[in-house]
């Protein structure tokens, strides 16, 4: 599944290693600075902002000193160059430094301060990211790395490994976001609470499409699952709102909510049609980079075909739920918030029984 494996780094090439002697250096008041001075200067010449300049009109040409070329394949010379200490005087380059053949990287590239290598690899059709990196990861190599070594992501795999971590974040946010327009929009939380428990109905028709096609959860699916959530929560607003009018025109909650799902139903629908029609040459892959756009678009038509079909039933289920809901906390409330001493008392309140008339005097 993997094609054109190579490292950044390539393979070693010999180089002459030159090793201090710290303590016969620090005894002629040489430093390693001064050894390193001394080796690169003869090699391959000061660095530019220390060469001399020839100045030709309007310009300035560095002026490179360096020993000959013959001189890096004869270790008898490298050792004879002289290397001056602190106190002025100068002594060989070996009387201070081991010099001997070795091989080691071309060069050397550093992330974040830390020496570092990239494997990196083209991937066959068919094969995901995903899955990709788990077959690395359970390689022996990389299970048994030698000390001072890790593997670390990067690429398109450190990318997708930043989008997987942020999309709790994204869909947090974006969900407190919405909940608090529609409690603005509808002036209560019982609804925008029904409106935000139909979301979860597309993940089983995302799921659902991917086990089928046999496509693995990666990138493209997050992005797709994030679009989703706002065209479920169109078809919830458009089933809920209409509901409410139809309340506020006086009808009871059973005909409002069946009201509102036969004259709803058809914008839904031509809404889902129009949305899958769409993805379709996505989801078949068709194109350059439709490898990456087909397990978005599949994900995008399971969950917008499950979710229109389960939002018609689960949505108005929820209303009635939450509006029961709604109506008890209400009158719980009101049974807080009264105070006793403003509640009647019957017995307080019955009627006093009248007075006892004075006798009767017999007339006269």
């Amino acid at each position: 599944g993997f094609g054109n494996v190579a490292p950044s780094a390539g393979s070693d090439r010999p180089e002459i290693r030159v090793t201090p002697r710290l303590d016969e250096a620090a005894r002629f008041g040489v430093s390693t600075e001064a050894i390193s001075d001394t080796v690169r200067i003869a090699t391959i010449g000061d660095v530019s902002a220390n060469l001399a300049k020839f100045r030709d009109g309007d310009r300035l040409i560095p002026i490179r000193v360096q020993s000959r070329l013959s001189l890096r394949n004869d270790l008898d010379a490298l050792a004879a160059l002289p290397v001056t200490g602190s106190t002025g005087l100068a002594v060989p380059l070996l009387a201070v430094a081991d010099l001997g053949l070795g091989q080691g990287p071309a060069s050397i590239e550093r992330y974040d301060r830390v020496r570092r290598v990239v494997l990196g690899a083209d991937l066959a059709k068919g094969l995901a990211l995903g899955a990709a990196i788990q077959q690395t990861s359970t390689l022996p190599e990389a299970r048994t790395l030698p000390p001072g070594v890790r593997v670390q992501s990067g690429g398109d795999a450190e990318i997708m490994g930043e989008v997987f971590a942020g999309f709790a974040l994204a869909m947090g946010a974006g969900l407190t976001i919405v909940l608090g327009v529609l409690v603005l929009l509808f002036g209560s939380v019982f609804q925008p609470i029904t409106i935000l428990l139909s979301l979860p109905l597309c993940l089983g028709g995302v799921i659902l499409a991917l086990l089928i096609t046999g496509e693995p959860i990666s990138m493209p699916v997050v992005i797709g699952i994030l679009m989703l959530m706002g065209i479920v929560t169109k078809n919830a607003i458009m089933l809920v709102d209409y509901a409410i009018e139809r309340r506020a025109d006086g009808m009871s909650r059973t005909e409002a909510i069946l009201d509102a799902g036969r004259k709803r139903a058809r914008p839904i629908i031509m809404t889902t049609v129009a949305m899958v029609a769409g993805m379709v040459p996505s989801a078949l892959g068709l194109g350059d980079g439709g490898e990456f756009r087909a397990p978005m678009a599949i994900g995008v038509i399971g969950g917008l075909i499950v979710s229109t079909l389960l939002s018609l039933v689960f949505v108005p289920s929820f209303y009635t739920v939450m509006d029961d809901v709604s109506a008890w906390i209400s009158r719980q409330g009101l049974r807080l918030l009264t105070p006793r001493d403003a509640m009647p008392d019957r017995r307080l309140s019955a009627p006093k029984p009248p007075p006892p008339l004075p006798p009767a005097f017999p007339a006269e």
